[in-house]
């Protein structure tokens, strides 16, 4: 069974950091990009970073750019998101997700095959 769970989101002043984690299970880690995505209320969902597990390449949104860092434990199945200087607007629920890494030139008309359940992150000003 693919599972992806996220965690990790919190609370947190403007100018604060959190560290957003997705743990996966049930496929080849490696064959796969890991997405973090964020949905704020009646906000379209947005792309945040991807990174392809096999080769630990990265992308980012111009949003989160200089900001938010992605990383990867192939190890331990798990996916980070460090989210340095977290400004108002960043706050949303948190999604992450995987597909596989044969997409990711074209990472953001992918269709994600599966999806983590959400983490609530609110940066308050």
């Amino acid at each position: 069974e693919v599972q992806l769970q996220a965690s990790g989101g919190g609370l947190v002043q403007a100018g604060g950091s959190l560290r957003l984690s997705c743990a996966a299970s049930g496929f080849t880690f490696d064959d796969y990009v890991i997405g973090w995505f964020r949905q704020a209320p009646g906000k379209e969902r947005e792309g945040v970073s991807y990174i392809r597990n096999g080769d630990g390449s990265t992308k980012y949104a111009d949003s989160v750019k200089g900001r938010f860092t992605i990383s990867s434990d192939n190890a331990k199945n798990t996916v980070y998101l460090q989210m340095n200087g977290l400004k108002p607007e960043d706050t949303a629920v948190y999604y992450c997700a995987a597909v596989l890494g044969r997409f990711f030139d074209i990472i953001e008309y992918a269709s994600f095959d599966y999806w983590g359940q959400g983490t609530q992150v609110t940066v308050s000003s």
